[in-house]
């Protein structure tokens, strides 16, 4: 098995996941171009996961299936995507190109934003999570159409993932994202090495993601709402202990939202 972070647009990722005869399967291909890149030097598409609508996720579908016209495109049952060959919501197991996913309805960003879940494929033995943006590294993505009720369920959801789970997101936010999650929890030594690690790979040219979901339970402050440091911090700045879960899920996408650096 062999997992390719394509660099797209200004920081998306669009991942590309194949098997030893180079057919791929092509996760949220926001720009046609890095795909075909790939595919100039032997990388074989043979179906598209799209997670949900926003363009800089299916942008690149159309030219992507001009060039590969028999090329599925799996897509939640959402009537803004209109390159989809196929609609997948939750339950669905995926079976393309000798692949098996599992199919999660994760709304919050958007209101059908899906994720899919590999457990041990058949060319590997890795687990993969490809979480759009949904789940991020170090962080989640904004509530443009879900409520933060609905994005804490999505997160604790994914959340619940086997710890050696690789979180493959849509996006290269880790540093962006690391800023925040020191002035949440400034004294999580775990945090420190990811932030290390991460600035290190940035250096080297390299992306920061996959992360393991391991790490992320470990420093990632939408995943640790139940945790001290994080409910000292929204309780701090609501001055007043939250009322429950969702409300300190909410003040800290809040937070974010405004968040400078």
């Amino acid at each position: 098995m062999r997992l390719l972070a394509l660099p797209a647009l200004s920081d998306n990722y669009i991942w590309a996941l194949s098997g030893d005869d180079e057919s791929a399967l092509i996760v949220d291909p926001g720009d046609a171009a890095p795909v075909m890149a790939a595919a100039a030097h032997g990388l074989r598409p043979v179906g598209i996961l799209l997670t949900h609508h926003h363009d800089d996720h299916i942008g690149g579908t159309t030219a992507l299936r001009e060039r590969w016209p028999e090329i599925p495109v799996f897509a939640p049952d959402d009537e803004r995507i209109l390159s989809a060959t196929a609609r997948v919501d939750e339950g669905v197991k995926l079976h393309v190109a000798g692949w098996t996913l599992d199919v999660l309805a994760v709304p919050g960003h958007t209101r059908s934003h899906i994720a899919y879940y590999l457990d041990r494929g058949a060319h590997g033995d890795e687990r993969l999570l490809f979480s759009g943006d949904t789940l991020f590294s170090l962080g989640c993505g904004r509530l443009f159409e879900g409520t933060a009720a609905q994005m804490l369920v999505s997160l604790t959801r994914l959340a619940a993932l086997p710890d050696e789970t690789r979180v493959c997101c849509g996006h290269e936010y880790t540093l962006s994202n690391a800023a925040f999650a020191s002035v949440v929890e400034p004294d999580n030594p775990a945090l420190r090495r990811r932030i290390e690690q991460a600035q290190a790979m940035r250096n080297a040219g390299r992306p920061t993601v996959p992360s393991s979901l391991l790490d992320e339970r470990a420093t990632n402050p939408f995943l640790r709402t139940r945790e001290a440091g994080v409910l000292r911090a929204i309780t701090s700045r609501l001055g007043h202990p939250p009322e429950d879960e969702v409300q300190t899920f909410a003040e800290l996408r809040r937070w974010k939202d405004g968040f400078r650096a």
